[in-house]
């Protein structure tokens, strides 16, 4: 992960050194060579993909009116607007990852992609299942893409009702833990604590909220927000519509993959996406 980018410009160079500094163990060498199993644990997949991401960022030149970023994303977000200095963020993430890996035993949660049905209707599967356990709506990614977090009996019988319900597809979620549901209350008082350790200034650039999608300049209200974007939904759908009905038109998605191109293509066709995710795209991006 990371060593295209790595080997082909000094400026990502520094960002992977400084990472690597900032938390005391070798996580380029990770990054480059693994063991995908270590690579795979949230406490380093998380650094790994924010470091990747900066990385990127470090070798353009942009001016965006908005920033935001999906879950873990976010935190790439910050740093790009001068919320978050990089060291900071980096050993925030880390911990972050963490904490919501000991959140919930390992095999008590689960998550899962509901394709094709309205979130009213998911909602109200989710409602009816939660006898069974916590189960909730944790990312709405685009129209027709909604993920389901909670214990294992209750997101599975609320994907039943989907399915019965007129869901095309259920995605059962290769995942660690179940992210942005109540199960991760735990790790969100942790993350609290090490939030205030850190300084937060007000964003350069306005950042829309993975909480309530709206834009904010205020360092405290971010921080805030990313305590409270731990439990909450991630209203990926809404940040894009907010975005584009306040005027944006293109968007650049940075780091590993295309996933969130992909969605947004799915919410608005008519706003032009590029994607930056190594040398070769960084480049044609220039």
């Amino acid at each position: 992960m990371g060593k295209d980018i790595y080997d082909n410009f000094a400026k990502a160079r520094k960002i992977f050194d400084e990472a690597n500094e900032a938390l005391g163990f070798d996580l380029k060498k990770i990054c480059f060579e693994g063991p995908e199993d270590q690579l795979k644990l949230t406490e380093i997949s998380q650094p790994a993909i924010l470091t990747t991401s900066i990385a990127i960022l470090s070798c353009i030149k942009t001016n965006p009116s908005f920033v935001a970023g999906h879950s873990l994303g976010e935190y790439s977000a910050l740093v790009c607007a001068k919320v978050l200095n990089f060291s900071d963020a980096v050993r925030i993430v880390h911990k972050r990852g963490k904490f919501m890996q000991e959140a919930v035993p390992v095999g008590e949660g689960t998550m899962a992609a509901v394709i094709g049905l309205d979130r009213e209707t998911i909602l109200k599967c989710c409602q009816m299942a939660s006898k069974y356990g916590v189960v909730e709506a944790a990312n709405f990614n685009s129209p027709g893409q909604i993920v389901l977090s909670g214990t294992l009996k209750a997101v599975e019988y609320a994907s039943k009702l989907c399915k019965e319900n007129g869901a095309k597809r259920i995605i059962p979620l290769q995942v660690s833990a179940p992210f942005h549901c109540s199960l991760m209350q735990p790790a969100a008082e942790k993350l609290a604590v090490e939030l205030e350790k850190i300084n937060f200034s007000n964003a350069q650039i306005p950042v829309v909220s993975n909480v309530n999608a709206n834009p904010t300049t205020n360092g405290q209200e971010i921080k805030q927000l990313l305590i409270e974007q731990v439990v909450s939904s991630v209203l990926w759908e809404d940040s894009i519509n907010k975005m584009v009905n306040l005027g944006v038109d293109s968007f650049v998605e940075i780091g590993c993959g295309k996933v969130l191109t992909g969605l947004i293509k799915k919410i608005n066709g008519n706003v032009k996406i590029y994607n930056i995710e190594d040398s070769e795209s960084l480049k044609e991006y220039k």
